[in-house]
């Protein structure tokens, strides 16, 4: 079953921390204890493993928003938020060289906090997760996002069987025998995947490969299920998965 995204909040104002963890799970997403300084901050991701981050700049301490940024672009292949009541030149400055995936300026309403988190998931997801081979500290992506009505849905590459192309929209089979119907084309999709682990075997069928227990001559068996495979992606099937005819 998909799990419900996790919003991080670091905020050191009590009343506006709490404002947003409403707005938040009014939505839909997830949200664990929000964090009001570096430190906190630091342990809350930790433990919590956020999937965004809503990051207010002017912290109380010596260190602010941006270090918190900074220690996140080290550690976590996660985008952030940045939070703030003005920017002046010299916060835009150092703002602008940790790469914030959007600036929400107080007060804050929740549909800009909604809109603000669809885009930067959206962007996180189409180009972010595909470049983290060239940041340090990071892993390779192992789930993705995706619209499920109000709110985005985390799902495991693992809990994936298969993707099958209906229209203008793609049918995500899941283990538990649920499907979540995503607008995109098949090609816009998959590139979100992991290339190594899922195997385009039809126009109109993706399958995960650690999920296929049978290969025939036209079909693959993945679980119980049969999944047609088309004449232009036999030879590339057998290539990925060894086997020679």
């Amino acid at each position: 079953m998909s799990a419900k995204l996790k919003i991080g909040i670091v905020e050191d104002e009590a009343i506006i921390a709490d404002m947003l963890c409403e707005m938040l799970s009014a939505i839909g997403y997830s949200v664990p204890e929000p964090a009001a300084k570096y430190s906190e901050a630091i342990d809350m991701i930790s433990q919590e493993a956020p999937d965004l981050l809503l990051l207010d700049i002017n912290l109380t301490g010596q260190l602010d928003g941006i270090d918190v940024a900074h220690t996140v672009i080290k550690k976590w292949n996660i985008p952030f938020i940045f939070l703030t009541a003005h920017l002046d030149a010299s916060t835009i400055e150092r703002a602008k060289e940790v790469y914030p995936a959007a600036y929400l300026v107080k007060p804050i309403t929740k549909e800009q906090l909604y809109s603000a988190i669809e885009i930067a998931l959206s962007n996180f997801n189409s180009s972010t997760r595909h470049e983290t081979g060239n940041k340090p500290g990071t892993t390779t992506p192992d789930s993705v996002f995706v619209k499920d009505g109000y709110a985005f849905r985390k799902i495991l590459f693992d809990e994936i069987l298969y993707l099958k192309a209906d229209a203008n929209y793609i049918a995500v089979h899941l283990t538990d025998e649920k499907k979540i119907m995503v607008r995109a084309t098949m090609d816009v999709f998959i590139a979100q995947l992991n290339s190594s682990l899922f195997i385009r075997v039809h126009r109109s069928y993706t399958v995960n490969s650690r999920k296929i227990d049978g290969v025939f001559p036209n079909e693959v068996l993945v679980k119980h299920l049969k999944v047609p495979v088309g004449k232009t992606y036999k030879e590339d099937l057998f290539r990925i998965l060894g086997i020679t005819e």
